[in-house]
């Protein structure tokens, strides 16, 4: 199925659901015409709006229709399937060799390295064994050492099916890192693994959850404990998680629209921030960006973007956090119908971090609306063929 074009795997989803073209295009809210002229190839489903309606409709992932389309026949596909999968098995037995600790841990390491630099395909492929090799140490060596590389490696494998756009599954994995970090009454492991579920939490719209879980994480994590093994939106090293947590919640504010919250939630991040090192404040800066965006603040915000990327400081962060904070960016441009300055900036987070941009299905979205635009940059063009959304 991987080779057939889109329209032809419709049809056999379709077929596969048990219902005809006119039971289909009723629950599509279309005409029997247009789904037949689809899986026919007459008319191609060029929006990522109704290639998700369509995957909804047959029940099915919408990167299960797109792998063909991007160039990718089985990477992301089947990459989540065994993410799936890996996460689908609940009885870990002892073995009599289990994995070393030691082992496990610079594998995770490794893992968390990569995830910086937005290698979403070799993570997707690397992240099945090492959840399983976590889990069997776990089970073999209770206690505090195995913990701690289980709760971020349910939150590492959360954080990359959040970019990939799996956020149900993202905060499966998530939740199963925090019941762990809760079964250790540890409050700095509970932080830990409160990042990246208030990231998938965030991902699936339920953004008051995310900023409660985030703020209550802060209020009860230890003071200046390092955010290593809990990655930030982009990574956190050299910053705290009681400022990651903070933010977090600052960002997850700001998304529901709460003015009230965001300006205190990012102070208090600064504040710690400011004790820190180049990577902290340049983390506070970025989000401080994207929140007052979100609230309606554009040309502050503006001013503060110029400022943080002709500084020092943005050189501090990895290269994931300044593509998907480009990206986030090239979205707050495109709204207020800046569409050269759209475009510059997706090709900037292209340049920076590869992945972040091809391997991301909400990006697809972004880069359809920009390259319509008479205005968008030339390399736009050549971007949007890429992800065939022209």
């Amino acid at each position: 199925m991987n080779e057939l074009p889109v329209g032809r795997r419709v049809a056999q989803w379709r077929v596969r659901r048990n219902m005809t073209q006119q039971q289909f295009a009723d629950r599509l809210g279309k005409s029997k015409s247009w789904v037949d002229k689809v899986e026919r190839g007459v008319r191609r489903l060029e929006r990522m709006s109704n290639l998700r309606e369509v995957a909804e409709a047959l029940r099915i992932d919408t990167e299960v229709l797109l792998a063909e389309r991007i160039g990718q026949p089985d990477v992301t596909v089947t990459g989540v399937a065994r993410v799936r999968a890996a996460l689908a098995r609940y009885h870990v037995e002892a073995s009599s060799r289990p994995p070393d600790v030691a082992q496990v841990r610079a594998r995770l390491d490794h893992a968390e390295q990569s995830y910086r630099h937005a290698r979403y395909p070799m993570l997707l492929d690397l992240l099945p064994g090492l959840l399983d090799a976590a889990r069997d140490a776990q089970a073999a060596r209770p206690g505090r050492a195995t913990d701690e590389v289980l709760v971020p490696a349910y939150g590492l494998v959360a954080l990359v099916l959040v970019k990939v756009g799996q956020g149900e599954l993202a905060w499966l994995a998530a939740d199963r890192g925090m019941a762990v970090a809760l079964a250790t009454d540890d409050a700095r492991l509970a932080a830990v693994a409160t990042v990246p579920l208030s990231q998938a939490l965030r991902a699936v719209g339920r953004r008051r959850s995310a900023m409660e879980a985030a703020v209550v994480a802060a209020r009860r994590c230890p003071p200046r404990e390092s955010a290593a093994g809990a990655l930030a939106p982009g990574g956190a090293g050299g910053s705290s998680l009681r400022e990651t947590l903070l933010l977090q919640a600052a960002l997850a504010a700001a998304e529901r629209g709460d003015e009230r919250r965001v300006p205190s939630l990012l102070d208090q991040a600064a504040t710690i921030a400011a004790a820190g090192g180049s990577f902290g404040r340049a983390s506070v800066e970025a989000a401080r960006v994207v929140a007052e965006a979100a609230v309606g603040d554009a040309a502050e915000a503006t001013v503060r973007h110029e400022r943080l990327v002709s500084g020092e400081q943005w050189r501090w962060l990895p290269p994931e956090h300044r593509a998907a904070y480009l990206l986030d960016v090239a979205r707050v441009h495109a709204l207020a119908g800046a569409m050269p300055e759209a475009g510059r900036a997706v090709l900037d987070a292209e340049r920076t971090a590869h992945s972040e941009v091809h391997e991301r299905p909400a990006v697809r979205d972004l880069v359809a609306v920009v390259a319509r635009s008479t205005a968008a940059p030339a390399g736009l063009a050549r971007l949007a063929a890429a992800l065939h959304v022209t």
